[in-house]
């Protein structure tokens, strides 16, 4: 585990205040979300693998679907080919 240090930083206190808030809302607290957030910041190379967004993203489609599958749905779903569609 690494090692954890104190760390003091100046903010508006409303900003605290709804930080506060929104840790609270979420079953975690602010020092947890200013950590994930510090440890979430790009190094010098961005992996798009690890974008928030495609973390959250990750795994949605059920491993018994092929990729191939899945596109023939959305084309089905959203009329791939039909112009009046778009």
């Amino acid at each position: 585990m690494a090692e954890k240090r104190k760390l003091t930083v100046r903010v508006d206190a409303r900003w605290i205040e709804e930080a506060k808030a929104y840790a609270e809302r979420h079953d975690t607290s602010l020092s947890k979300l200013i950590s994930e957030f510090l440890r979430n910041l790009p190094g010098e190379t961005v992996s798009y693998k690890q974008a928030p967004v495609l973390r959250r993203i990750s795994g949605i489609l059920p491993a018994d679907i092929s990729i191939g599958e899945h596109q023939t749905h959305l084309d089905e779903k959203y009329g791939e080919g039909d112009e009046s569609a778009r």
